[in-house]
């Protein structure tokens, strides 16, 4: 199978399966029934390895590399666009290779013009890859993807993953772009958050589980359709933002992994994150309702997360990071085990 092909299959995988959310059942903010803040008053303004932006959430990387994907990423700037989200392409390699497909990621630029916008790649690339991806949608800063898992579960997949931290430390140093290195459904762990940031990394996005299953998505998409005792694999995105955080506590946290509502991003920035990206959730309800639809279901999350600022007394994301946040549960006992900081 080609790659234009598995990319359009991964697609529609991930729109047919059932939309799920990130368990952050174990975080619990509290309440303030005396908040000094009004919701006219919220700032959501945050900042992103040095890039501000205007609200907390990026619409993370979801396709590009097929015929298809050049509307469904014109919709996606769009919407980004009406929203005032950041927006990250899907990985670029496909268009690196056909320069035929370039268009379906350069779009995004011509819509959002005025944008912040991500490149991506995935620790495969090097540093020539990295610089075009950058160049192709004259991006604010560059996605290096991590998939591990989702790798070995694919029969065409990866086996041998020796050289990633090097090739992520030259392409650090050769972009003119932040760096941000992101997950793609299975978390990062402490240890390789310092790792991250030893690397010249100027951000994590923790990519954690609970959202898109790509373990799941090979397994359907195998010929024959397979099972796996490997489908739970990962780090939660609650525990996944707490590891980074301890392991690289001076980079900044993009929570990302099944956070599909105001409440979760919420729990999210409460933890740590200084945004939140959303993918599963913006593919499945633009394929299946339409690009309005797709746009109220944001502003809606959006809406969401300020109500809960005003019920905890915060006014800005900084403030949310303070309030008080009770962790029990296995969260906790992970949080103990591991020695993680909030």
């Amino acid at each position: 199978m080609s790659r234009q092909e598995r990319k359009l299959a991964h697609l529609q995988e991930a729109v047919r399966a059932h939309l799920v959310s990130a368990d952050f059942s174990d975080v619990e903010l509290i309440h303030n029934c005396l908040p000094e803040t009004a919701f006219s008053a919220i700032d959501l303004s945050t900042t992103v390895a040095g890039i501000p932006l205007p609200q907390p959430f990026l619409l993370n990387a979801i396709t590009g590399g097929v015929e298809e994907a050049e509307t469904i990423n014109r919709c996606l700037a769009e919407v980004a666009k009406e929203c005032g989200f950041a927006l990250a392409v899907g990985s670029q390699m496909a268009a690196l290779e056909n320069p035929a497909y370039r268009r379906t990621f350069s779009v995004v630029r011509e819509v959002y013009s005025e944008g912040i916008i991500f490149a991506n790649l995935g620790a495969y690339a090097d540093a020539k890859m990295a610089q075009q991806a950058v160049e192709m949608v004259q991006a604010d800063a560059l996605q290096i993807h991590l998939n591990v898992p989702q790798e070995l579960m694919m029969p065409e997949g990866d086996r041998d993953f020796r050289g990633c931290t090097k090739r992520i430390a030259e392409i650090v140093k050769s972009v003119p772009v932040p760096v941000i290195v992101k997950e793609v459904g299975f978390g990062i762990a402490k240890e390789q958050a310092q790792v991250i940031a030893s690397l010249g990394a100027a951000a994590i996005d923790v990519g954690g589980k609970g959202g898109t299953n790509f373990i799941e998505i090979e397994c359907r998409r195998a010929k024959p359709p397979r099972e796996s005792a490997l489908t739970n694999w990962g780090i939660s995105t609650p525990l996944a933002i707490l590891e980074a955080k301890t392991g690289a506590p001076a980079l900044d946290i993009v929570a990302s992994g099944g956070i599909n509502n105001g409440l979760l991003a919420a729990k999210a920035l409460a933890l740590g994150a200084k945004a939140v990206g959303i993918a599963g959730l913006a593919a499945k309800v633009l394929l299946t309702q339409g690009k309005e639809a797709l746009k109220r279901r944001l502003q809606a999350v959006v809406e969401e997360l300020k109500m809960v600022m005003v019920m905890t007394g915060s006014s800005t994301i900084s403030e949310l990071q303070k309030i008080p946040v009770v962790i029990t549960g296995k969260t906790g006992e992970w949080m103990k085990a591991r020695e993680l900081v909030r």
